[in-house]
């Protein structure tokens, strides 16, 4: 077949193929509501989220486990973070204070659940990064009034463990800033070993809830690499710790749905803290079926 004849099947089919598409989509929609799909989904997603309350109120905040001083867990609620985040991270500032209210967080897809959009909201000063220009194109648009203040500095990246420390002297951040929180789903622990000239007061990263306490386990560097969907990923609770000793943090917490870990600085935690910073006593397990997203459907206007 010429070329030219060539270009025209492909045009005709490419064009067929997008009609059929919409129809196909069209058709669906149409089945859904039809039999009442949509209306039984909203109410599974309200049985599934009374049944996640019931879980935290039974399992955690009546749980005499969490009541112990050393747990900041029953703190933990969600405005903007996937789980519990926004508490916990409310009352370790509540019980350290705060100096220049500055966070960096990377990885935060656009910007509507992360770690430190809640702060925003709160007043606070900050750098996001992402590797998506789609998700920074998306925070430029909703984030639009705290950019011109000057309050959020949203940058395009794909970040290693070679360019960390050179984005953030190019974001200008500060040397100490309040919070840095980490979450690129594969490299985070390379990345954290690789951050030398800063000191943040309060560090949160992503652990591998799959590796238990005592099981030290960190994935091959691979600049390049991303998150598979597999377990072959991140790092244990256990070499997060060992590497939070070597940069001066201990390990003050976890969230309950055993994602984040939380290091503070150690001369900065007082009598703060109470011990054992260890992830013999701080690791909570998987419990990723805790994710929901209770009350309006996240959309932030900054």
């Amino acid at each position: 077949m010429a070329w030219p004849a060539m270009l025209i099947f492909t045009l005709i089919k490419s064009t067929n193929m997008g009609f059929l598409g919409e129809l196909k989509n069209r058709f669906y929609t149409k089945l859904r509501r039809t039999l009442n799909l949509e209306q039984i989904d909203h109410k599974l997603n309200l049985v599934n989220m009374l049944q996640v309350e019931d879980y935290l109120q039974t399992h955690l905040y009546n749980n005499p486990r969490y009541q112990q001083a050393d747990k900041l867990n029953r703190f933990e609620f969600q405005a903007f973070s996937q789980v519990g985040d926004d508490g916990i991270i409310e009352e370790i500032f509540k019980r350290i204070g705060t100096t220049n209210q500055y966070f960096v967080e990377f990885g935060v897809e656009n910007g509507s659940e992360t770690n430190s959009t809640y702060l925003l909201y709160k007043g606070w000063k900050g750098l996001w990064m992402d590797g998506s220009e789609a998700n920074i194109a998306t925070i430029q648009a909703s984030c639009s009034k705290a950019i011109a203040r000057g309050d959020l500095k949203a940058m395009q990246a794909f970040i290693t463990a070679e360019n960390i420390e050179y984005l953030f002297e190019k974001a200008g951040i500060p040397v100490e800033p309040d919070l840095l929180s980490i979450d690129i789903d594969r490299n985070d622990f390379y990345v954290w070993k690789a951050i030398q000239k800063y000191r943040p007061r309060v560090v949160i990263v992503e652990y591998n809830a799959v590796y238990r306490p005592g099981c030290e386990f960190v994935v091959d560097y691979d600049a390049s690499a991303m998150w598979d969907g597999s377990s072959n990923t991140g790092a244990s609770l256990e070499s997060f710790c060992k590497l939070g000793e070597e940069k001066g943090y201990k390990l003050v917490g976890c969230c309950f749905a055993g994602v984040n870990a939380y290091f503070v600085r150690e001369d900065i935690m007082g009598s703060h803290f109470t011990g054992p910073f260890t992830a013999a006593n701080h690791y909570e397990p998987p419990r990723y079926h805790l994710y929901t997203k209770p009350g309006h459907p996240r959309k932030i206007s900054l």
